[in-house]
């Protein structure tokens, strides 16, 4: 079992910044790859960003690329998310969650691919 306790949200203007965090506790953090998801009001949970367990690779869609980084430091159990350059429909509730390891790329983006989750903290960008 993985605990996963979002911190880190909050309102900002577009344009500015914050940094969320995801602390964890239980099995050992380093053996799972960890993603970032958000939803908003009536709309679906979608992918963020993920990292591998040695943080040699990371993903994002195109609508945070270049905005948003990923990162982890496994000696602390946290993952982060850097989020630069917000905009107004960034708001949402942001997840962080944990998968075993599994084969290819693909799977980061997929909701059901993660086995535990946090339970989220808003971000709301004013315009």
């Amino acid at each position: 079992q993985v605990q996963l306790v979002e911190s880190g949200g909050g309102l900002v203007q577009a344009g500015g910044s914050l940094r969320l965090s995801c602390a964890a506790s239980g099995r050992t953090f380093s053996n799972y790859a960890m993603g970032w998801f958000r939803q908003a009001p009536g709309k679906e949970r979608e992918f963020v960003a993920a990292i591998t367990w040695s943080s040699l690779n990371k993903y994002y869609p195109d609508s945070v690329k270049g905005r948003f980084t990923i990162s982890r430091d496994n000696a602390k159990n946290t993952v982060f998310l850097q989020m630069n350059s917000l905009k107004p429909e960034d708001t949402a509730v942001y997840y962080c969650a944990a998968a075993r390891p599994k084969s290819g790329s693909s799977w980061y983006k997929t909701v059901n691919a993660y086995d535990y989750w946090g339970q989220g903290t808003q971000v709301t960008v004013s315009s």
